[in-house]
């Protein structure tokens, strides 16, 4: 894949021996100077496909200049995803001189701020904290020669289209842009052809193709005794830690305070977390030091945790894709992952859909002390609508309206050397499980993040 000695090196160390699909195709593609639009989930090794080749193009060019330049720019929706991408620039690039920083909403900007004014050549950001600091006059972008856009999907749903927009207005026509999205609608196609120049495409594993080594499994209960199954699913001791996913972020912090009062160690992590408690908390939760991580979509989409084996969606998305992006946390890389999912009366149309996208049946375990019982029941009232919604997890605000359009196009420049178990019962009616083909070690596949 024609990686240059310093990049296999740090690879080496880190324990990675083989790319993975996404990576054995996004590489040269990316080291020839041409666009890319990429379709892949996380946990398929998507960070290190463009990590990789940016350190190398950008190694491979120096400049001579004084004070350095951003020459990279990473733009991803949240906090966490932008501190997981920086983690891997820096592991990849420790024996080059590059230098990155990161930069999000939510802390003081001073420390950012220092750290910019000493110059840098590849910057990860949220969009909200970025444009702000555009704005104070601390960066400009008119140096970059990669633009990447990642999770474009996710992007789109937390409202950032307008934020993309004006990025694009300011970046410079002529450059290399990459463009991941883990899902590809209409709005999505038609942001990346305002992004890309004659773009190769790359697509890897598919939404609906949720990884055969996660054992799935269906709880049908009643709403009221969810906090019950809970309890009675983390009694069984194999379960060392499970990431649970709510729908809301009032709905998570009431998990917490459940479980705490039944001796399991439990944290939330959401966007009203200040961001000192959410890194804390995903810490504790890596460290074990936490059993249970009680998390949101939004705030879930930077959690990566090595051999993570329990998801628990303690809610149904109403958005299948969701349903696939969360129980994806688990059994990354190669490592077994279990998925359970309670379904109440009012979720079965959101279970439906989701079988429908993963193309199969998942299987019920009915063998449990809280079976549903209140197949009618009442609706809850819909909140009154009124009030503007809170803020967003990339940082501060952007008032006035954004211009329309992005921009033009851009580099084309040859690159140089550029599990488990199933406490509380056995599923009904199901045949045996599939086995994942092949036992690959966590670590052996390059850049599992992302």
């Amino acid at each position: 894949m024609n990686i240059v000695e310093p990049i296999l090196k740090a690879l080496q160390e880190e324990g990675y021996t083989k790319p993975t699909p996404i990576q054995e195709q996004s590489i040269p593609i990316i080291l020839e100077g041409t666009d890319l639009l990429g379709c892949a989930q996380t946990g398929t090794g998507k960070t290190a496909a463009f990590a990789i080749p940016i350190i190398q193009l950008l190694s491979a060019e120096r400049s001579n200049e004084k004070k350095r330049k951003i020459r990279s720019l990473i733009v991803t929706p949240t906090r966490e995803l932008a501190i997981q991408i920086g983690d891997s620039f820096k592991s990849y690039g420790r024996h080059t001189s590059l230098k990155y920083t990161v930069i999000f909403g939510g802390v003081n900007q001073n420390p950012q701020v220092n750290t910019l004014r000493q110059g840098v050549d590849i910057l990860i950001a949220t969009p909200g904290r970025l444009l702000d600091l555009m704005n104070q006059g601390h960066l400009t972008l008119r140096d970059v020669e990669i633009f990447v856009l990642d999770e474009a999907d996710r992007m789109l749903d937390m409202g950032f289209i307008h934020d993309v927009k004006r990025l694009l207005a300011v970046l410079p026509k002529k450059r290399q842009s990459l463009f991941f999205s883990a899902t590809m609608p209409p709005e999505i196609v038609k942001l990346s052809n305002t992004i890309l120049f004659e773009p190769k495409k790359v697509t890897v594993t598919p939404v609906s193709s949720t990884a055969e080594i996660i054992q799935q499994y269906i709880y049908f209960v009643d709403k009221g005794n969810k906090n019950n199954l809970l309890i009675e699913i983390l009694k069984e001791p194999k379960i060392k830690t499970a990431l649970v996913f709510t729908r809301t972020k009032h709905g998570a912090d009431k998990i917490v305070k459940v479980l705490q009062k039944v001796n399991v160690k439990a944290e939330a992590i959401h966007g009203n977390k200040a961001q000192n408690a959410r890194q804390r908390a995903l810490s504790n939760f890596k460290d074990q030091t936490t059993r249970v991580l009680v998390a949101t979509d939004i705030a879930a989409r930077g959690i990566d945790v090595d051999e993570l084996e329990y998801v628990i969606n303690y809610d149904l998305s109403n958005i299948p894709e969701t349903y696939v992006h969360r129980i994806g946390r688990t059994g990354r890389a190669g490592a077994k992952g279990t998925a359970y999912s309670f379904c109440d009366q009012e979720e079965k149309a959101y279970l439906k859909d989701i079988e429908k996208l993963i193309a199969k049946k998942i299987p019920v375990i009915d063998n449990h002390p809280f079976p549903l019982m209140d197949f009618n029941p009442i609706p809850e009232p819909k909140p009154q609508r009124g009030g503007r919604p809170g803020g967003r997890s990339g940082g501060g605000g952007n008032g006035g309206r954004p211009p329309q359009g992005g921009g033009g196009n851009r580099r084309k420049a040859g690159g140089g050397g550029r599990p488990g178990g199933k406490p509380g019962g056995k599923p009904s009616g199901q045949g045996g499980e599939k086995k994942s083909s092949g036992n690959a070690a966590p670590k052996a596949h390059w850049g599992k993040r992302g």
